[in-house]
């Protein structure tokens, strides 16, 4: 790793994503932090157009910066949504410092927005692991979290009351049998066991009533004046 100046405002260090660049001072908006520089690529050239790593800054459509050189301390500003530092590029004079956005403090993280080429070409497919994007996703994940409770607990007062009600609909139906059952006991038995069953009535109500005692010895006289 290169040696880095005391005087400068800043210090490779480790960081999520691997190294980054962090500040050893307070650094103001709007002030220097580092230029970006290495060799010139001229796309007109086959053999600097073959070149490819992570680290080449286009200038312009003919002109790029070769940043992977070790001596180059910018290469390890890393990228961010959410920025607090930005690229100045100067195409003419074939330049790019960056240059702090707002105000950071020590042992505050470096870092600039790479562009919307760079983001689809080696973020997008691994994702972004800047703070901002860290701290949407684990918004994401509590948010997922809480919308799966949500549904659980629906589904669970869904499930508690269909059992209440078919819980009343089996005590409804057992009242009624209930119901039926004690009517058929009332017609069928005693009430309180004292009273005569509908049978023994009907029985009673069919019987022919007693002849009286002087009609009986009328018709015994008229029997035996036929026998005589």
């Amino acid at each position: 790793m290169p040696a880095i100046s005391s005087n400068k405002p800043y210090r490779v260090g480790r960081s999520r994503t691997g190294l980054g660049l962090f500040a050893t001072q307070p650094i103001k908006k709007g002030a220097k932090i580092v230029r970006y520089f290495g060799p010139l690529l001229d796309s007109k050239k086959k053999k600097d157009d073959a070149i490819e790593n992570k680290y080449l800054f286009e200038l312009n459509g003919r002109w790029t910066i070769d940043g992977s050189i070790r001596k180059n301390i910018a290469r390890y500003i890393n990228h961010a949504c959410k920025p607090n530092a930005e690229s100045d590029v100067k195409p003419r004079k074939r330049k790019v410092v960056i240059r702090a956005i707002k105000n950071i403090e020590p042992g505050e993280e470096i870092n600039y927005d790479y562009g919307t080429d760079y983001f689809k070409a080696y973020l997008k497919p691994i994702g972004c692991k800047c703070a901002a994007c860290e701290k949407k996703r684990k918004q994401q994940r509590a948010e997922a979290r809480a919308e799966k409770a949500r549904l659980k607990a629906k589904a669970e007062r869904k499930a508690l009351k269909k059992a209440e009600k078919e819980a009343a609909k089996a005590d409804r139906k057992k009242q009624k049998l209930n119901g039926k059952t004690n009517g058929a006991m009332a017609n069928g038995k005693l009430l309180n066991g004292h009273g005569p069953t509908r049978a023994a009535a009907r029985k009673t109500s069919s019987a022919k009533p007693p002849v009286p005692a002087k009609t009986a010895a009328k018709q015994a006289g008229e029997q035996r004046a036929a026998v005589n």
